[in-house]
């Protein structure tokens, strides 16, 4: 019997992402790839001055590097990458479910991406993500950064630490945090009330951030989704946030305690 295509379509996706590898570079994001012991690694290279300063990560990760001379160093990622002599091959992070992160912290704060493609963006914000606390960043699968050796240095270890989910369908994901009893808000620079109003009284409430791209904002389907829309007070009438800035300054000013 013949399978039906849409079965074909999702054993094709999981032996793709089975497949699926990526290069960290630079001597902080590898070095805290080697001691993470969830992430799966497979290929270090590194030029011997590398290779000293990360000793003893590399002898914590139990992994044979392959030394290369600096001047044949040419490991397989784009000409202008600055990887410091050295580079990981690893597989993708496996944070789990939704759920598994965003349940069981006292008044946790989740932040959502709705189309962010640019990995230094998406790094920044998984930086400011860890600093500030927050239980995870969620992207979609498609229209959002992936895991990259670029996202990985932008975020100067965050990745590796911060729960970085990529989910199907956003509006989906909206509604499941919803019924988590999340409050979950869309940024909009025109929006009615601020996030202080929107929070004010709520604060011991699981509280999700929504976050569009620079430009075009949030769809259509995330704002319909959305329990409010609610905007970052600006002192002034012009000018806008960089998305990582806003995704920083919202997480402040949603904190549980003010």
């Amino acid at each position: 019997m013949k399978k039906p295509k849409w079965v074909v379509a999702k054993e094709q996706g999981k032996k793709a992402e089975a497949r699926e590898t990526l290069w960290l570079f630079g001597l902080h994001a590898v070095r805290d790839a080697l001691v993470n012991p969830n992430r799966e690694k497979l290929t270090l290279m590194v030029t011997p001055n590398a290779l000293a300063k990360l000793e003893e990560a590399v002898a914590a990760a139990g992994i044979e590097p392959q030394i290369v001379d600096p001047r044949k160093f040419k490991p397989p990622l784009d000409p202008g990458s600055v990887h410091q002599g050295a580079v990981l091959e690893v597989k993708p992070l496996n944070w789990g479910r939704l759920e598994d992160v965003c349940i069981g912290n006292v008044a946790p704060r989740v932040m959502l991406l709705d189309r962010v493609t640019d990995p230094h963006n998406v790094g920044a914000i998984l930086r400011s993500a860890e600093v500030l606390g927050a239980s995870a960043v969620i992207g979609t699968r498609h229209h959002s950064a992936p895991e990259t050796g670029a996202l990985a240095k932008t975020a100067s270890g965050a990745l590796e630490r911060q729960p970085y989910l990529r989910v199907r369908n956003l509006a989906d994901a909206i509604r499941a945090l919803q019924g988590m009893g999340y409050l979950v808000l869309g940024l909009d620079g025109e929006a009615a009330q601020s996030i202080e109003q929107a929070v004010e009284g709520k604060r011991a409430r699981p509280v999700a951030l929504v976050l569009g791209a620079e430009g075009p904002g949030l769809r259509e389907k995330t704002r319909e989704t959305v329990d409010a829309l609610v905007r970052i007070d600006a002192s002034g009438k012009f000018g806008s946030l960089n998305v990582s800035n806003a995704a920083a300054i919202a997480l402040y000013a949603s904190k549980a305690t003010s």
